[in-house]
């Protein structure tokens, strides 16, 4: 689901929260950061999978358009 701290570590190549932050920016890799201030990276984002459902075949018409 996410990769682990070792995981983040190895992925920028820092041990300290807020370095692990700027490696990530700098990278463009999406996170989020926990209440504990730790970036959280999906691990589907680094191994290229897309989690995004696919759109449903119902489109409401909202404006009649």
């Amino acid at each position: 689901m996410f990769l682990s701290p070792d995981e983040l570590a190895v992925l920028t190549g820092r041990k300290v929260k807020s370095k692990q932050i700027d490696s990530l920016r700098r990278m463009g890799i999406p996170f989020f950061i926990n209440a504990c201030g730790r970036p959280i990276v999906a691990r589907a984002t680094v191994e290229g999978r897309s989690d995004r459902r696919a759109p449903s075949g119902w489109n409401p018409s909202v404006l009649g358009i």
